[in-house]
């Protein structure tokens, strides 16, 4: 069979030796390839590294609420677990009320009894009133007719006089009869006995009025004792409503839409005043709060915006701005002071805190309390004067 012509040993010779530069090229260029994008990149850091600063010390804060009981008791009831998410108002502890609850009852059937008092004195006020008046209107009207029958039965009485004298003139002379002049004394005695009793009813109405006068005044006692109730009334009243108080803060509730951290005791338990029991916050109002070393602080200033990633969402980059920067290290802030008596002295580098508010607002309860974060912002200058 014709398989055409044989190659010679020159040919299958040459042809390696011609593929070897080529690999030799291309491998080269790929090294200066290689070494441009590594030192691109290399260029790149450098620059970045001088034109920004990294605060890793930096975390995601909240506003911890510590719930306390403000009245000693038993914990009934504690529905909640740590996690939950609760609404505003939704119950979180209860303490048992049964003692409290007995004292508002007894303060109000206190302060019912005040109002029954007041409604006696006021029953009594009327009656006294209406009788009291009553009984001056007849004193006047028994007083006037008094007045008025005396001077009829003092002319009585002196006419009597004139004609018992006139008697005893005629008996005298002879011209009179004994059964006259004893009629006309009899007359006489009888007009004395009307001036008399007039004079008595006189005195006997103006005693009248005294009393109603003193009836009058018994009114003015029942005022005051009604004057006095009110005092009494306002003081039960204030007893009733710290009893209240103390009722109403024996039911804790979550005070706005937040999540359950911890809770530190158990049903049953007996709580103290003041006592920590429950932990939240609200995960709607997160911040970051961050470190920055003493050196870097005229990089930040309120306004000022950063980046800001998480340790926990590598792929997601939040923005953010300065809210503000505490005026003093945290070092001022340490519950051992560092003093130094001996003299030895190791200059370190401070840090001062500042916060962070992310804008816009991510989801509530992607970032949560704690969690580690990193700051990043252009290593501007801005301890300048404010614009």
């Amino acid at each position: 069979m014709d398989v055409g012509p044989s190659k010679s040993p020159t040919q299958e010779t040459a042809d390696p030796v011609r593929r070897k530069p080529l690999r030799r090229y291309a491998r080269l260029i790929g090294l200066a390839l290689v070494a441009a994008l590594g030192l691109g990149l290399t260029l790149r850091w450098v620059h970045w590294q001088f034109t920004h600063v990294v605060l890793d010390d930096a975390r995601i804060a909240s506003d911890m609420i510590m719930l306390a009981s403000r009245v000693p008791g038993w914990v009934q009831r504690l529905p909640v677990t740590a996690g939950d998410n609760l609404r505003e108002g939704e119950l979180l502890v209860q303490i048992d009320p049964r003692e409290a609850s007995l004292a508002v009852q007894e303060l109000e059937a206190r302060i019912a009894g005040i109002a029954a008092r007041r409604a006696e004195l006021q029953a009594r006020l009327t009656m006294v009133d209406r009788q009291s008046a009553s009984q001056h209107q007849a004193a006047i009207a028994r007083l006037d007719q008094a007045r008025a029958t005396l001077p009829a039965a003092e002319a009585d009485r002196l006419f009597a006089t004139s004609e018992l004298a006139r008697a005893e003139g005629l008996i005298a002379s002879g011209a009179g009869t004994r059964q006259r002049l004893e009629q006309l004394r009899a007359g006489l005695d009888s007009a004395r006995q009307r001036v008399i009793g007039a004079a008595a009813e006189i005195r006997n109405a103006e005693a009248l009025m005294a009393a109603a006068q003193a009836a009058r005044e018994e009114m003015e006692v029942i005022t005051r004792q009604l004057e006095a109730l009110a005092p009494q009334e306002r003081e039960l009243t204030a007893s009733r409503d710290r009893a209240a108080l103390d009722l109403a803060d024996r039911t804790i509730r979550m005070p706005f839409d937040g999540v359950v951290d911890r809770i530190f005791v158990d049903p049953g338990e007996y709580v103290l005043a003041g006592q920590r029991i429950i932990l939240v916050h609200n995960p709607a109002q997160i911040r970051v709060e961050a470190n920055v070393k003493e050196t870097d602080i005229r990089f930040f200033r309120p306004g000022t915006p950063v980046r800001v990633t998480v340790d926990a969402w590598p792929d997601r980059v939040f923005d953010g701005v300065v809210d503000r920067v505490i005026e003093a290290a945290t070092s001022e802030f340490a519950l051992l002071p560092s003093p130094n008596p001996s003299g030895n002295f190791t200059k370190i580098t401070q840090r001062l805190p500042l916060r962070v508010q992310l804008r816009p607002p991510p989801p509530p309860g992607l970032l949560r309390p704690g969690m580690m974060v990193r700051v990043e912002a252009e290593a501007r200058d801005t301890s300048g004067p404010d614009r």
